[in-house]
């Protein structure tokens, strides 16, 4: 098969720039995805503020579309978008489309800031600039990770990839943090933080970065990108309202809507593997999956991910919905608390992620990610073991392990899948590395609020009913809230309303006796309410972590020896069964 000529140079010699590039590289890549990450959870902990800022109830009928596409809009539209673009990277220069991606990420950023409409319509100015910020995100992770292998050695990889990785990865917590200590102030200060940072990050990388990848000039592949897109778009909307409830049960997965966004997008995708196995210029190269570090590296990405990505809500819930209400704190403080206690997890990210970066540049990526892997799987069954009324410290424990585990697994993983890629693909294999990566994320929150959902199904009906009756809210209306879909039981702890008095409602409330609306809008009653049904909901979805990370572990596992693709040489340390060349 003919291929069209190589541009640009393989950054094998010496760097002409001498050792400082590689650091300017670093420093600005991991900016880039610290900041896009930060921006993929700082409305988490913001939605009361920014809900009331714009003044729309998210609980109101209708609404919750709102709701739901402000939190997931950006990381359906940075998933669907950046094998696209580390594509276009490939062909057309990293450099160029990582600072473009600066470009757009800093509008979108000013864009949200400026909001000038209420109701209804500030809320869809919100999602059309999250979009666009996720679109602007998906330029700069599609390709920071090239970039950097571009600009560093063989034996320095692990390092500067397990730095880039954990700063995206523990950008997902410290946007948390931002998030409750910004909205309270001004929620418009979530976006409008981005915005110098951005401007200096565009500024650097178009005066400092120069691009030193291996091009191959193509067409695009629209019939890939399109199929792509709409498979990915269509599954991820199927999995964003499964969860939703639909034609009067818990939840949608049964209905005509979602089976046929599900069905559909499954045929797009299974569309996209037969173009792409037959176009003379594929959006990805389906013969990556030969190499067997990347395969199984990306597998044990996804899986690892399946196993994370819900993990922050049902933290989140479990501590502003019970925890932490039963230990004094106002529902409308718990959102920013929430954040807090769960810094140990951002704390074992940030100390096991370089660690292990540099321990892999010398030993290989399999020890350190399968370990890794193990690790996380034991924190899951030590949740398990926890009751919902923790003693704190055993749970910051607990968290500080998950968080070392899963930094000691990404940052090798990361540099075992960048390092087995021919030069010239490495912008798409790390962004396709990247999709599965956060496809997994949504995948994971539908199948963790699927099984929050079902465990709470069985017995907060009658517990809301018996609870509400017993202090003295009349029949209609505890059967009302009683048969209330889960889900919004669960949306209305997660933003931190007061979930009684929200569902309740101020009108029924003020008929009770002041010792009634005392107890049913107090710290106690709703936590004690939950606590049973939401452990049992709870334990199946950590069931399901455990055995996420093991398989994850196994596949990390196979990955085998060792293995460094260097443009046609002999792989470092090579197992006997794997290709030292993928042919293209």
């Amino acid at each position: 098969m003919t291929t069209a000529p190589i541009v640009g140079d393989a950054g094998a010699g010496p760097d002409p720039r001498g050792e400082r590039y590689k650091w300017v590289a670093l420093s600005n890549t991991t900016i880039g995805v610290l900041l896009a990450t930060i921006d993929a959870s700082i409305m988490l902990i913001a939605m009361p503020d920014i809900f009331r800022g714009i003044g729309l109830d998210p609980l109101g009928a209708g609404n919750s579309f709102y709701l739901l596409w402000m939190i997931l809009g950006f990381l359906v539209v940075s998933s669907v978008l950046v094998v696209s673009l580390g594509r276009l990277g490939d062909m057309f220069g990293r450099v160029k489309m990582y600072n473009l991606g600066f470009v757009v990420y800093t509008v979108a950023s000013l864009f949200l800031t400026v909001d000038p409409l209420t109701g209804r319509a500030g809320a869809l100015w919100l999602i059309i600039g999250r979009i666009l910020q996720g679109i602007g995100a998906a330029f700069l992770i599609a390709n920071s990770g090239a970039i950097l292998t571009d600009a560093f050695p063989t034996n320095q990889r692990g390092l500067a990839l397990g730095i880039n990785n954990i700063a995206g990865i523990s950008g997902t917590f410290i946007g948390l943090i931002l998030g409750g200590l910004l909205a309270p102030v001004d929620w418009r200060l979530i976006f409008l933080i981005s915005v110098p940072f951005g401007l200096f990050g565009t500024v650097w990388s178009y005066l400092k970065l120069e691009d030193r990848s291996i091009r191959r000039p193509a067409r695009i592949d629209w019939p890939g990108n399109i199929t792509f897109a709409a498979g990915l778009i269509l599954v991820m909307i199927g999995i964003t309202y499964g969860i939703e409830p639909a034609g009067g049960h818990n939840m949608g997965w049964g209905s005509t809507p979602v089976l046929t966004e599900l069905g559909v997008g499954v045929a797009c995708l299974i569309a996209f593997g037969i173009i792409e196995s037959r176009v003379q210029s594929p959006m990805f190269r389906l013969p990556l999956f030969r190499i067997r570090a990347f395969t199984f590296g990306t597998l044990s990405t996804f899986l690892s991910a399946v196993g994370r990505g819900g993990l922050m809500f049902m933290l989140i819930i479990w501590l502003q919905g019970i925890w932490l209400p039963e230990h004094g704190y106002d529902f409308t403080r718990t959102p920013l608390w929430a954040g807090i206690y769960m810094l140990p997890l951002t704390v074992g990210f940030l100390i096991a992620g370089p660690i292990s970066g540099i321990l892999s540049d010398r030993f290989g990526a399999r020890p350190f990610a399968t370990g890794g892997m193990v690790g996380a799987a034991a924190t899951f069954l030590l949740l398990l073991l926890l009751p919902v009324d923790f003693t704190y410290w055993q749970f910051a424990v607990i968290l500080l392990l998950n968080g070392l585990s899963m930094g000691a697994f990404a940052s090798p993983n990361r540099a075992g899948v960048m390092n087995s890629l021919p030069a010239s693909e490495r912008g798409v294999g790390g962004a396709m590395n990247s999709t599965f990566q956060n496809s997994a994320q949504v995948l994971s929150i539908g199948i963790f609020f699927t099984l929050m959902i079902v465990g709470l199904a069985s017995t907060l009906s009658g517990a809301l009913i018996h609870g509400l009756t017993a202090h003295g809210v009349d029949a209609a209306t505890a059967s009302r809230v009683g048969h209330l879909p889960p889900v919004s039981i669960l949306f209305a702890a997660f933003l931190g309303y007061n979930p009684i008095q929200t569902l309740v409602g101020t009108n029924v409330l003020s008929k009770l006796s002041p010792a009634n609306q005392s107890a049913l809008t107090g710290h106690s009653f709703f936590p004690q309410l939950i606590s049973k049904p939401f452990h049992s909901g709870l334990t199946e979805a950590f069931v399901f972590a455990t055995v996420a990370c093991l398989v994850a572990a196994l596949a990390s596992w196979s990955r085998g020896s060792r293995y460094v693709d260097d443009g046609g040489s002999a792989p470092v340390a090579a197992a006997p069964d794997e290709p030292a060349t993928v042919e293209l």
